[in-house]
């Protein structure tokens, strides 16, 4: 068993951890708020933004996309994956990376697949086994539409160019503090829509309905992009939230029970001295 000065020292250190678990809870809380109503907000925008875009596309004839909507064999892939610049929020980053290692290996075996990761963690992990082309880490420093709008264009310009046949977002989608939810998402090419002969749009169109999808295409694609990584953002808080709850639940366990175990070692270390001492009084009074 380990003497009192080594329980007291670990006592204070788990004390010490748990300030700062603690401490670290709050911060994600307060900043899970601002992020969760963010995502929130955003979500029927880009939902009725793409309704919008497959209704309109519905009524048309023909490949109306342009050149994000071609179709090309499979040859070149590039995956973006989404993770965080920091540690200490659980399986959030492992799960990104779990994906992106599953989804090389089983959807795209014998492709050539290329890598760009928004975020350290990613990227840290990735570049080991796999060609990461790019990394952005500063995105989550000033995360407005503009700046994802830039990366969203990178991606469009590279498609367009024919480097790459297919282009697939990665990343985790908030459902609540606790639950995150990895997901695979295609952003290139555009997924060709299903006409509907059921579909009635009594609108007047100012300009053409094709005029008005290649208008809506881009900024469709840059907004997908924008919740993809806002989504990420609002679960990166809730996983670190989460994970800093049950690390100080632990730590709060751990130190009750050296707690006891301190009281016990103590309690024994003064009833062998009254033994002692009770004994060299017996010894003196023979």
């Amino acid at each position: 068993m380990a003497n009192l000065k080594e329980i007291r020292n670990r006592i204070t250190s788990i004390k010490s951890t748990m300030q700062i678990t603690s401490a670290m809870k709050m911060v994600s809380a307060a900043k899970l708020k601002k992020a969760q109503d963010a995502i929130t907000a955003m979500r029927p925008y880009a939902s009725k933004l793409t309704e919008l875009l497959q209704s309109i596309s519905a009524t048309l004839d023909g490949n109306v996309g342009g050149a994000y909507s071609e179709q090309r064999e499979v040859n070149k892939v590039l995956l973006v994956a989404v993770t965080s610049n920091r540690g200490l929020c659980g399986g959030f980053n492992s799960s990104i990376i779990k994906k992106t290692v599953s989804t090389i290996n089983e959807k795209y075996n014998g492709a050539d697949v290329d890598v760009f990761t928004i975020g350290k963690k990613g990227n840290d992990i990735l570049s080991k086994e796999y060609n990461v082309v790019e990394n952005n880490n500063a995105i989550f420093d000033d995360l407005t539409f503009d700046n994802t709008a830039a990366i969203a264009q990178h991606l469009m310009d590279v498609f367009v160019a024919g480097s790459y046949d297919k282009i697939e977002l990665i990343y985790n989608r908030f459902k609540n503090a606790a639950t995150q939810v990895a997901m695979v998402e295609q952003f290139l090419p555009i997924k060709p829509v299903e006409s509907d002969s059921n579909v009635s749009l009594d609108y007047i169109f100012e300009p053409s309905k094709e005029e008005i999808i290649l208008e809506l295409i881009p900024k469709s694609l840059k907004t997908q992009l924008y919740k993809a990584i806002r989504d990420s953002f609002a679960a990166e808080h809730g996983a670190r939230m989460t994970a800093m709850h049950k690390a100080t639940d632990n730590a709060t366990e751990l130190r009750d029970e050296l707690l006891l175990t301190y009281n016990k070692a103590r309690q024994a270390a003064i009833t062998n001295e009254i033994l002692e001492i009770v004994g060299g009084a017996e010894a003196l009074n023979n």
